[in-house]
């Protein structure tokens, strides 16, 4: 658990409530936690309504509810998205604006969104528990623009330091509770938040969490980064990427995959998939074994549930 004050929960809220465009807001996250929180103290200050929702709700009934009441803001992980474009009854509500936050946002999501919904905005933003909010990219890309390091913003700022992100603002919790809680920041008051991310171009790109990395015979695999590829096959609704012990290699890349309602019963789809992942990835990262299963189970916080996850 870590400590934050009203100041920093509401760093990144406007104070200016919009009477003109009256705001009806929702979340799939659960308002206890921390992106649920954030859109509670959003409504509450910006004077907007808010949808609150069941997780044990079937999300077409969700989804149904949701449009009857009229939201036009409503945010999630993508993952929660990814259940939403996969319901037949997403054209139930018409969002204006979209946002995505808690996972990488990759652009297979944003692009599929995007068709789902064209007359919605969709942007999706950075944020954890201990960092706070750190920003929001609007511009319907994955990653966020090298601008936003270079040129700190809104009173955050932002370095990368071996590939992970580090955080320093007024919206980032003061420490960890606890007796014996190990410093939360470090010397300059930055938060090492473990995300790593990797600059191509004028971007900088999420590819995983330092605690999630398979040793593939000394080699690194990001999980994120063999998801999103495997997310890019048109068969694919979503993935989820684990190691798996090996007495060679150390471990394997193991996926479990959940298609768009193709045969998977002759092994073609298999066959597929790897080539498509052959084409994309390094031969260290390619999935040894590919699973296929009907759902993959979320977090409390509505993210995948990885193997050893030490925290949502």
């Amino acid at each position: 658990m870590v400590l934050h004050s009203l100041q920093s929960l509401t760093g990144a809220i406007s104070r200016k409530p919009d009477v003109a465009a009256r705001e009806v807001w929702s979340t799939f996250y659960d308002i206890r936690r921390y992106g649920g929180l954030q859109i509670l103290l959003r409504a509450l200050i910006g004077s907007a309504d808010l949808v609150l929702n069941n997780p044990d709700e079937p999300i077409d009934k969700q989804l149904a509810r949701l449009g009857a009441a009229g939201v036009t803001s409503i945010s999630g992980t993508t993952s929660h998205w990814r259940r939403v474009l996969m319901s037949r009854d997403r054209g139930a509500f018409a969002p204006s604006y979209i946002r995505l936050s808690g996972e990488i946002a990759d652009q297979g999501a944003l692009d599929a969104l995007r068709v789902a919904f064209p007359g919605a905005r969709i942007g999706h933003a950075y944020a954890s528990t201990e960092a706070g909010v750190g920003f929001a990219v609007d511009d319907g890309r994955e990653g966020f623009p090298v601008a936003l390091v270079d040129e700190p913003a809104d009173g955050v700022e932002m370095k990368v330091i071996d590939g992970a992100l580090h955080i320093r603002s007024r919206r980032t919790a003061s420490r960890f509770v606890g007796p014996s809680a190990s410093p939360l920041r470090d010397s300059e008051d930055y938060i090492d938040t473990a995300d790593l991310v990797e600059r191509r171009g004028d971007r900088y790109y999420f590819v995983g969490r330092r605690s999630g990395i398979i040793n593939v015979g000394g080699l690194k695999v990001n999980p994120e980064e063999v998801e999103t590829v495997l997310n890019g096959h048109p068969a694919v609704r979503a993935s989820r990427v684990s190691g798996r012990k090996n007495p060679v290699t150390g471990a394997i890349v193991v996926a479990e995959v959940v298609t768009r309602g193709a045969s998977t019963s002759d092994g073609a789809l298999g066959r597929e998939i790897l080539a498509h992942c052959g084409e994309r990835l390094q031969r260290h990262k390619m999935p040894a074994v590919i699973r296929f299963v009907e759902k993959l189970d979320l977090s409390p916080a509505g993210k995948l549930k990885r193997q050893g996850a030490a925290r949502d």
